[in-house]
């Protein structure tokens, strides 16, 4: 297959190209790939390398994301490509995410059409673009989007937020909800643990928040002695509502050693509770607790009555009483997409 040119770049001096997909903003001279290593400027054309390269292909339940309100209980077929642009130390999906070598990428090809006739035989609702960082596979992704919704399916990303505002209203036409990955709220955690920066991820959180329709949801995994103080938990939790208001779900993710990071205990259940306290005390109406099979916390209240509303159990649906978007003990109407039944 040909190689597929890039969206979201332009030219510069000598050659170079400018790609503005994420916030590194990389020049690129002739002959070498962007930080992402998945976009290459070859005689000042950049091109995506992983388009044709989808490395997972797998029929999830849309918890799994995780997302709690937006489609409960269905099933979103999920596919990813190679590359990130974060190089974070304790990547559960390091093998495929820091995969990408120079002019080695392992993945096969599969057509938007491809992919959206296996999301609908396997009765999916939506195509989650995930697993990896979808943002520098968006080629493929925004033409699978298109041909989603003409079809009649949803589009979620699962991201790290470091996408460029332009990239985002490239994307707010078809993109239905996105999960981002709050992972610190200290420029210290991104800049030691992900060759990244703290400051342009609230920045897209912030827009896709106040700016677009996009449905959002936050997750932040909980890593001991690194970002679970309370003082850093409090500012993250205020700046949420602050920010995104207090309907908007927080899933606080359980830390388990992976990949560079093997060197501490997994996050204890202590922990993850004081944190789940301080975003309901920070005025978050739905705070969630994931990667501890069996507690309370995965489980949606009403922010009215306190009934349970969804019961889950890991990522399966024991039960869902809400009707038609409200609470059918007291009438309180429960943020999201898809609760209409």
């Amino acid at each position: 297959m040909a190689l597929k040119e890039a969206i979201l770049w332009e030219k510069r001096e000598s050659q170079s190209v400018q790609c503005r997909l994420c916030h590194w903003g990389c020049v690129i001279k002739s002959g070498a790939a962007g930080r992402c290593r998945v976009r290459k400027n070859i005689d000042g054309v950049l091109y995506s390398l992983n388009y044709d390269k989808l490395c997972a292909a797998n029929d999830d339940p849309i918890e799994k994301k995780p997302l709690f309100h937006f489609l409960p209980g269905s099933r979103t077929f999920s596919i990813s490509a190679p590359g990130c642009n974060f190089q974070c130390v304790f990547c559960q999906n390091w093998q495929i995410s820091q995969s990408p070598q120079e002019n080695v990428i392992d993945g096969s090809a599969y057509s938007p059409q491809q992919i959206v006739d296996a999301a609908i035989e396997s009765g999916c609702k939506s195509v989650a673009y995930t697993y990896t960082e979808p943002t520098v596979f968006v080629e493929i992704c925004a033409e699978t989007a298109v041909l989603a919704k003409q079809r009649g399916l949803y589009n979620v990303f699962v991201s790290n937020g470091y996408m460029s505002l332009e990239a985002v209203d490239f994307m707010k036409s078809w993109l239905d909800a996105i999960n981002i990955d709050l992972k610190a709220f200290k420029e210290e955690f991104y800049k030691d643990l992900c060759k990244a920066h703290l400051a342009p991820v609230l920045e897209t959180i912030r827009y896709i928040a106040q700016k677009t329709d996009i449905w959002l949801e936050i997750t932040t995994l909980l890593v001991p002695g690194k970002n679970d103080s309370d003082d850093e938990l409090e500012a993250l939790a205020g700046f949420l509502v602050k920010e995104c208001g207090p309907d908007m779900p927080w899933h606080i993710s359980r830390f388990y050693p992976q990949y560079k990071m093997t060197d501490r205990e997994p996050t204890d259940s202590a922990a993850l509770q004081r944190a789940y306290d301080i975003g309901k005390k920070a005025g978050l109406r739905y705070v969630y607790v994931g990667n501890l099979p069996g507690n309370r916390a995965e489980s949606t209240f009403c922010p009215g009555c306190g009934k349970i509303l969804i019961e889950r159990s890991g990522y399966r649906i024991i039960q869902n009483v809400i009707r038609d978007s409200a609470c059918p003990y007291c009438g309180n109407q429960i943020a999201g997409i898809g609760f209409c039944r």
